[in-house]
């Protein structure tokens, strides 16, 4: 059994992770969270030490650590903001744990290189969630996809997921803390391609608002035109509150992947790939990092015929 610690108790992804640390035989010794609306903890365990500030909770850490080694922290659990990963990441990793840490592992692609020194002089590892890569019905495609005569594929990928107000007056709705769109809620989307149909060649962005995000990229297997959007009303269906508000779509070559099914237990799949030592490093999450990192940074282009049908409607219409 591990000891396991948890950075962002309190937010909105933190249950998948508490459960896929029970769920693989492991406990919770320590959380912290700057709200302290964290009941959830008492359905995994009643001996959580709780925090609601960083620097006593790397002083619990530290205290652990020079303690017997049945009760130090074994691996940290990150959760927080994405801006705050890499720093996060570093205690962690200075506290001798190793680190499983949510999507995006950063924001900037040079943060990985500092991780990376971090990583060698402490000798304990990151590992990131890139839970698309052991969905069935995707490591299947992988498989299919590998056995073909190399050929160009088309592939067009939607993704919209109705969010409120909320959501632009948090951290998720600064580009500067969540990385915007094509990092917040794109980055799993843009790794599955990368590790589909191989590296990035080319990259246009058509599109791009608070709300909504359009482009194109050309990788070394196919061309894929992508639309991402927090929108309610780019939902192809009416959505009431407490209703499905996600649509995803993933097509090559005009077949539909089915993928919607599934989702559940990835997050547990991701740990008990880690604890047999099969995580996903830093070398893992470099490519889908540069990639939102070049389209955050890059200037809008007029459409052209690689342009995704959502946007083009969008731009004629207005």
């Amino acid at each position: 059994m591990k000891n396991f610690a948890l950075i962002g108790a309190g937010g909105y992804i933190a249950p998948r992770h508490l459960r896929a640390i029970r769920d693989t035989g492991n406990r919770l010794v320590a959380a912290v969270d700057p709200k302290d609306s964290v009941g959830i903890l008492d359905q995994y365990s009643y001996n959580v030490q709780f925090f609601t500030e960083i620097e006593r909770f790397d002083r619990h850490l530290e205290k652990l650590r020079r303690g017997p080694e049945d009760n130090r922290a074994h691996y940290v659990s990150i959760t927080s903001p994405n801006y705050l990963h890499d720093a996060h990441c570093r205690l962690a990793l200075r506290s001798g744990a190793d680190v499983i840490c949510e999507k995006p592992l950063v924001i900037n692609p040079w943060n990985l290189d500092a991780l990376a020194e971090i990583e060698q002089e402490t000798g304990h590892c990151i590992n990131t969630v890139l839970q698309l890569r052991l969905h069935p019905a995707l490591l299947k495609l992988r498989q299919e996809l590998q056995a073909e005569t190399a050929h160009r594929h088309q592939v067009t990928l939607t993704y919209i997921t109705g969010r409120g107000a909320w959501y632009h007056i948090s951290w998720k709705g600064s580009a500067e803390k969540s990385g915007g769109i094509a990092t917040n809620i794109g980055i799993h989307f843009f790794d599955l391609l990368i590790w589909l149909f191989g590296g990035v060649q080319d990259i246009k962005l058509y599109y791009s608002d608070p709300y909504r995000m359009s482009g194109f990229i050309a990788l070394k297997n196919a061309d894929v035109r992508w639309y991402l959007s927090v929108d309610v009303e780019d939902l192809p269906f009416q959505v009431i509150p407490g209703s499905k508000s996600t649509f995803r779509s993933i097509t090559v070559d005009e077949r539909e992947i089915e993928f919607s099914e599934g989702f559940t237990d990835l997050h547990t799949r991701v740990y008990e790939e880690v604890l047999a030592g099969r995580g996903f490093g830093i070398k893992d999450a470099r490519p889908s990092v540069e990639l939102t990192h070049a389209i955050r940074t890059s200037q809008p282009v007029p459409i052209d015929d690689h342009a995704h049908p959502m946007i083009v409607n969008r731009l004629r219409k207005y």
